[in-house]
C-alpha cells in the first residue's frame, strides 16, 4: 500500500498523532513509528520539515504531510559498521541496501539517520557524499555543520582519494583510464587489474576516479565490456538475481579537519567484495 495525505490545519492545539489517526487508519504506535521513520512533514511560516514528535501541536495554517509506502517502510539494512571515530567526524562501512540520502517517503534506512540512532555518544550526523544504495564500503559522516562543510570543499577540491574494488565479468588487460563524459559532464577513472580467475572468467580491480559522476564506474566499467557482477543496471545480472553488486569503497585519504594530518583508511579485508 502507499499513499499520501496532505492535512490543512484549521485550528490551534491540536497534537500530530491526533490529526494523522482522524485521518488514517492507523493506530497511534503505528503513527508514531511511520514519524520515527521519516514519513511525516510539517509546513509551517512556509517551511516545510520532517515531523518526528507525535504530541507535537499544530497551529492553525499549517498543514500536514504523511507519505506512506509500505514496502519502503518495511526495509531493514543489516547494521553500518563504525570503522574510525575521529570525534568531529566519523568513518563507517556503509551495507548493501541502506541509502546515502533518504526522501520524502522516509529516511530510516539511510546511514545518517542509522549514526544518529545508534552512535554512542549520540550526535548529530550529516552526509558529505553518497554512495549508490547497492554499494557498499567505506563512507564519512561529519558531526558538525562546519565539519561537514570542510568536507565539501575537499570534494569540490578533488582533495580526497577514494579507490573502489570491484568484480566484473571477464580478463580485465593492465591497467586502464576511461574518461568519457557522463551525461555531458567530464568524468575520469583509473583501473587496475588485482587478479583474474579463469574459472569464473571474472577479475578483480581497483578503481581511482577523479571525479564523482553519477553511477561513473558502473558506466565506465561497463562501457569497456566489463561489467560489474551483480549489477542490474548496466550489467548482466537480471532484475530478479539474488547477486549483489559488487562494488565497495575501500580506501579514503584526506587532510583531517581535526589538524591537517593525512588519515588513511581501509576497508577490512573481509568485507572487500570476493572472487567466488
Amino acid at each position: 500500500m502507499k499513499f499520501e495525505k496532505h492535512l490543512s490545519i484549521d485550528s490551534d492545539k491540536q497534537k500530530a498523532v491526533d490529526v494523522l489517526k482522524q485521518a488514517t487508519d492507523f493506530s497511534k504506535q503505528r503513527i508514531k513509528q511511520i514519524m520515527a521513520q521519516g514519513a511525516v512533514w510539517l509546513t509551517r511560516n512556509g517551511s516545510t520539515q520532517r515531523l518526528r514528535r507525535a504530541d507535537k501541536l499544530l497551529s492553525g495554517d499549517d498543514t500536514l504531510h504523511i507519505y506512506y509506502d509500505e514496502e519502503l517502510l518495511a526495509q531493514q539494512p543489516d547494521d553500518a559498521i563504525l570503522v574510525a571515530d575521529e570525534g568531529l567526524y566519523s568513518i563507517w562501512h556503509k551495507p548493501y541496501g541502506m541509502l546515502s540520502q533518504g526522501s520524502k517517503w522516509g529516511d530510516h534506512f539511510t546511514i545518517n539517520r542509522w549514526v544518529e540512532k545508534h552512535h554512542q555518544p549520540q550526535r548529530p550526523a550529516f552526509i558529505v557524499h553518497r554512495l549508490d544504495r547497492a554499494a557498499t564500503g567505506l563512507i564519512i559522516i561529519a558531526h558538525k555543520k562546519q565539519t561537514a562543510a570542510y568536507f565539501a570543499k575537499l570534494f569540490q577540491t578533488r582533495d580526497i582519494e577514494k579507490r573502489y574494488q570491484a568484480i566484473v565479468h571477464g580478463l580485465f588487460g593492465g591497467d586502464k583510464t576511461v574518461s568519457s563524459p557522463i551525461d555531458g559532464k567530464p568524468a575520469l577513472s583509473h583501473i587496475h587489474l588485482l587478479k583474474y580467475d579463469k574459472t569464473l572468467n571474472q577479475s578483480r580491480v581497483e578503481v581511482r576516479i577523479e571525479t564523482g559522476r553519477k553511477h561513473q564506474i558502473r558506466r565506465h566499467l561497463s562501457e569497456s565490456g566489463f561489467p560489474i557482477v551483480g549489477d542490474r543496471l548496466y550489467g548482466l545480472a537480471d532484475e530478479n538475481s539474488d547477486k549483489n553488486l559488487c562494488l565497495s569503497s575501500c580506501y579514503l585519504s584526506f587532510a583531517s579537519p581535526n589538524d591537517d594530518e593525512i588519515k588513511i583508511y581501509h576497508l577490512a579485508e573481509s568485507l572487500l567484495p570476493k572472487l567466488r
